[in-house]
Formats: structure tokens, sequence, C-alpha cells
């Protein structure tokens, strides 16, 4: 049986990488944009060699199997039954999301999130001169939960697409059959349609809580959803820029394709190459993956609650701790919570770019050693 080592990673510090430049020359640990730390499974490796070695890079549209594959994992891990031409390839789901917004609404017209979100969220609406309307995700003990009256209410604010963002980023949460049942109710009551940007669903932590593409709940939702996928997440492939949309019904289809036309380039050949095998043959590696993801998001909630002034919930999925600063801030009169932690030598995300100032978010997709030095810093800082 093959075993595979998530005790350490490449060295990227020097790098291209965009998470580990942002403190080039400083002793600062990055915790902070979702790429993991570690390598690519090794049979994308192996076939990103042959392609290469193929010598030859001219124009290329997605082939048969590559579908095939996404369709037979997406059936495999989801239980959804999804057709070839319901696929639309795309470079990436902000990508998609974006076009989402382009297809569907006009300008002036809202498009509704839930905060504290990811942040592209936060700004797709304003690039086709549409209107963001939000309403706030409620902590209900270790839970974050949908404000379902809030929501209902905001839909009266002209909204023509709903943007759900499931399994999520940044609380963690696999959202439940009843949950998005009632999402896909409260779409059908006021004719919106559904744009899911599902991009974590390869990276469910807990097992009792499968993910469940909302697109799968029946075929009435379905017609009036977008489903973004991509295997960028799961498989720490995002430079390779593949992705994809699901949209079942064909009029929402072509108006999307209408969108895209002119602006969206074509996916890359090696990310295609790269997403096959990731589908097809890289389900150990995946599951791997996720018992040391499981073990470091363990540890980051027993830490972090153990600390004063701070506190997390429990991780459900993505490998992505939403913390809760609020206390720390008041208590030590902290103006600026990551550029606290920065000065510590942790660098975070700051939850203002997630629409709820006061939080940080810690990517714990790394070695446990790294993980482990990265809590010692927070622990220092705060009991210091």
């Amino acid at each position: 049986m093959t075993t595979f080592d998530f005790s350490t990673g490449p060295e990227r510090a020097g790098s291209d990488s965009i998470k580990w430049r942002r403190y080039a020359d400083r002793d600062v640990i990055p915790m902070w944009v979702a790429d993991m730390d570690f390598a690519a499974p090794p049979a994308v490796l192996e076939a990103l060699h042959t392609r290469i070695d193929h010598g030859v890079f001219g124009y290329a549209d997605p082939w048969p199997s590559v579908a095939e594959a996404v369709i037979d994992g997406i059936a495999r891990d989801h239980a959804w039954q999804i057709k070839p031409e319901w696929l639309v390839w795309l470079p990436g789901v902000v990508t998609g999301f974006n076009v989402a917004v382009r297809a569907v609404g006009q300008p002036g017209d809202g498009v509704f999130t839930a905060t504290p979100v990811y942040p592209p969220f936060l700004h797709a609406p304003g690039n086709f001169e549409q209107r963001l309307v939000t309403t706030p995700l409620l902590q209900h003990g270790t839970r974050w939960e949908w404000d379902w009256s809030r929501t209902e209410a905001a839909m009266a604010d002209g909204v023509r697409l709903f943007m759900l963002c499931n399994p999520h980023n940044p609380v963690g949460r696999v959202f439940d059959r009843d949950e998005l049942g009632r999402i896909a109710a409260l779409a059908e009551r006021h004719d919106l349609v559904i744009c899911s940007d599902e991009i974590h669903c390869g990276l469910v932590l807990d097992p009792a809580k499968p993910h469940i593409p909302i697109a799968s709940l029946d075929e009435s939702v379905a017609k009036r959803t977008i489903t973004l996928m991509a295997p960028s997440k799961t498989w720490n492939i995002p430079a390779l820029y593949c992705a994809f949309a699901i949209i079942p019904d064909a009029g929402l289809r072509a108006r999307y394709k209408r969108a895209m036309a002119g602006i969206v380039p074509h996916v890359n050949v090696l990310g295609l190459v790269a997403t096959e095998v990731a589908y097809r043959d890289c389900g150990p590696w995946r599951e791997a993956l996720l018992d040391t993801l499981r073990a470091n998001a363990a540890r980051v909630v027993d830490v972090i609650n153990s600390l004063p002034g701070l506190s997390t919930t429990p991780v459900e999925a993505t490998y992505l701790a939403w913390i809760d600063c609020r206390e720390l801030l008041a208590t030590r009169g902290i103006a600026n919570v990551a550029a606290f932690f920065e000065a510590a030598g942790v660098g975070l995300s700051d939850g203002k770019d997630f629409g709820l100032p006061g939080f940080v978010r810690l990517n714990f997709g790394c070695p446990p050693a790294r993980l482990e030095e990265g809590l010692v810093r927070i622990r220092r800082a705060v009991i210091s």
C-alpha cells in the first residue's frame, strides 16, 4: 500500500510563492493565503512530466477522458450524477463567480452573500455595477449558522443572484441538507439564480458531515444553480488554473457562456492533465492528506481555545481556522490584530477583508511541525 508523507514539504521560501514572498527576509511564518505547503500528488507530478516530455503545447480543448474523470469523481465523492454537456471549463472559480454576476444581473441589481466570506465575493458585484447585499452569519455556541429572517428580508433589495460558499470559507461549515433546502426554497420564492462556490468540497474533515452539492437536491434547484468546483484546493494545484462550472439548465448555461465570450481564456492544458489524474487516481493521497488536516485542525482548536482572548470553532471542512480575537483586542488595546500577530512572527489573513473585523484566518495546510511553531508564536504573543 502506498504511503504519503505530510510531515515535511518542499522549501518555498525564496520561491515564486506569493504566500511566502509576502514575508521575504522576515522571520514570519506565512499562514494566510489558501494554498498548502505540500507537494502535489505524485501521480499528478508524473502525468505533468509525461505531458511536458511530449514537447508540443499547441491549442487544446478538454478531451473526453478529462470530463469522464470529473463526472466519475463527483458521483463517487458526492453522490451527484452530472452530464458532460453541463460542464463549462474555466481558468478559476473566482472567474466563475464573476461571470455568474455578469450573466445573471444588470447594473443596479442586487447580489446577495452572507458574511464573513471569501473576499472576492464582496468585490464581484461592483465589477459589473451591481450592488452587494449581505447579512451576517451568526455564531451559536460552536457553530456558525444562518440568520434566516434577515436573509429572507434581504431578498427584497432587488436581489437576482444568491452567492453561496459551501463548504464555507472562512468559517469552515459544511451546510447540511436542511440548510441547503431552506436556501433552495428561498431562491424558488424569489426567483433567484444560485451560484454555489464548492471549491473546498474535497476537503471535508468531519466524516459525519458529507458535502452535498446544492444542485443535487432536486431537478428544480439544479435548473437555477451554477455550481463552481476545481481540483485546486484539494490537490494543491491552484496555479495550474483549471476549474469548471456545472450548469444543468441549457438556457442558463447559454447565458453563462455568452457572458464569458471574448474575456475568459481557455484552460491551461497542464491544468487539464492534472485535473484528470487528480480526480481519477489521487483518492488515496487525498485521504492521507485529510488525516493530517484533521489532526492539524484539532490541534488549532485545542490551542486557540486555551488562550485568553481567543476562540475558534470546529472546522468541518477546509484547512482554514476562523479565530475570534475581539476579546484580545478589547483587553490589550490592539488596533490591528493581523499586524499584532505579524509582529509576533505569524502571518494571518485579516478578518476585515472578509467583512468581519476582529477575526483572523489561519491556514493550517502545512506540516505539523510548522503549525506547532506558529501556534507557539501565537501563544507567546497572547500571554506575554
